[in-house]
């Protein structure tokens, strides 16, 4: 969320800052955030969250409150802690505009600055990338598989904690999506609201049908009925009967939701009652625990469906609930830092990332390599902030959404499928691996 957010960081951001500040250690460093390998069966990913890492960045600072309470956990030397009542983020960022697709070991996010201020902050940039970023990039196979359908973003509820929903809220609007079940998202992100109704509501009635004229002239122009409670294809019955009553108040039944059983089965013969009954402009609207691999299933089927409110296994990125998600240090004092960890190793120094297309504007190939060596392609990070403040405004999260569609657009067909995505070439440069082999060459530390 934005505003101060000082102590959303981990123990040991702290204590090696105490370090620093007793060793006088503060040289300009250089981190990256990078992922370091996608989830089964994903070919790509989505950047995301970006605006919100930069307004952590420039409203960072400890309150008294803060330093109070930080004194009494024990850890800490007065003098540090009055350091800390000037802590302010000074440093310079640059990041791959949000929407933008990437791939494993590619620097989304780069921070520079006095090394105090690029360690604290990662932990919370962390939090931040990571979530919008994971929820962005399921969110986008959704897109994908059923173009032009109308998808809401339906998981607050089971979303884990209230800032995760709302932001899953805007990262699923910012690759397609056309709207939001929350309220709260609408208010905050100004995303399209669309909401329908319970089966409490209909319970709560005498009849299925006193329920559905209930809400019909309670809500005039949002009538979306339920119509599964009971009976599925007796509550399209039903719809039907009620939209010949509401004619003369001008009411039309906006459409219908489906949210248990046989989704494509049900559609189908929900349709033709409908059509039959000259709802031919009412909608099908269905939920219930649906994902990319349910939308490619009933897409297969031709289901007569229009819309789909899509929750639980978005929210939660059931299939792939995390990324390999890193922030290491690449430089410090000038000199390249590389770390040679087991299974973890990372490629030292300040880096860029450009992508090449192909004749038809496909992606073709990106290429990682030192940030002071460009190479052919359109280089990927872009400067957003600059001694701790905006470059310039960040674009409208409609403006994110046009890009990140033409980003999508020009997927590969090898790059979209749900399943066995083809490898994308990613380059390390030569100049790059040089270093790293000359690094590698040195002594180890002692």
């Amino acid at each position: 969320m934005t505003g101060n957010e000082a102590l959303s960081a981990d123990l040991y951001q702290l204590t090696m800052l105490q370090g620093y500040h007793q060793q006088r250690m503060d040289d300009i460093a250089v981190f990256e955030l990078f992922v370091r390998k996608l989830p089964a069966c994903r070919g790509f990913l989505v950047a995301a969250g970006l605006e919100q890492a930069v307004d952590y960045l420039q409203n960072l600072r400890f309150t008294p409150v803060d330093l109070d309470w930080l004194s009494g956990t024990g850890f800490f030397k007065a003098e540090f802690l009055q350091r800390l009542r000037r802590f302010r983020f000074t440093g310079d960022v640059h990041a791959m505009p949000e929407g933008t697709v990437f791939f494993p070991d590619e620097p989304i996010l780069r921070v520079t600055a006095p090394m105090p201020e690029a360690q604290f902050v990662e932990s919370r940039l962390i939090n931040i990338v990571h979530f919008q970023t994971l929820i962005a990039s399921k969110a986008a196979r959704s897109v994908l598989t059923a173009p032009g359908k109308t998808l809401v973003e339906f998981g607050f509820r089971r979303a884990h904690g209230g800032e995760a929903g709302l932001f899953a809220a805007r990262a699923a609007y910012l690759v397609g999506f056309s709207g939001t079940a929350t309220l709260g998202a609408g208010r905050r992100f100004g995303i399209p609201i669309f909401g329908t109704m319970a089966h409490s509501f209909v319970q709560a009635h005498r009849s299925e049908s006193e329920a559905f004229e209930h809400f019909a002239r309670a809500n005039p122009d949002n009538t979306v009925l339920l119509i599964d409670t009971y009976d599925t294809e007796g509550g399209a019955q039903k719809a039907v009967e009620l939209a010949s009553r509401l004619k003369s108040l001008n009411i039309p039944i906006k459409g219908v939701r489906l949210d248990s059983g046989d989704l494509a089965g049900h559609a189908h013969k929900v349709r033709r009652i409908l059509d039959a009954g000259g709802l031919t402009d009412t909608t099908i609207f269905a939920s219930g625990n649906i994902d990319e691999y349910t939308l490619a299933r009933l897409q297969a089927a031709d289901a007569p469906i229009d819309g789909y409110g899509i929750g639980t296994r978005l929210d939660t990125s059931e299939d792939a609930p995390y990324l390999d998600c890193a922030y290491k240090l690449q430089e410090y004092a000038g000199i390249p830092r590389r770390k040679r960890s087991e299974g973890k190793a990372t490629w030292p120094g300040v880096k860029q990332v450009y992508r090449r297309f192909d004749a038809d504007g496909l992606l073709a190939g990106d290429t990682i390599t030192l940030a002071e060596i460009p190479c052919a392609g359109r280089p990927l990070l872009k400067e957003v902030m600059r001694s701790g403040a905006r470059v310039e405004p960040l674009p409208s999260l409609v403006q994110i959404r046009e890009y990140a569609k033409d980003q999508l657009s020009r997927l590969p067909a090898g790059l979209r499928t749900l399943s066995d995505a083809a490898a994308y070439p990613v380059q390390v440069a030569a100049e790059l691996r040089a270093l790293t082999e000359r690094m590698d060459k040195e002594t180890l530390p002692r």
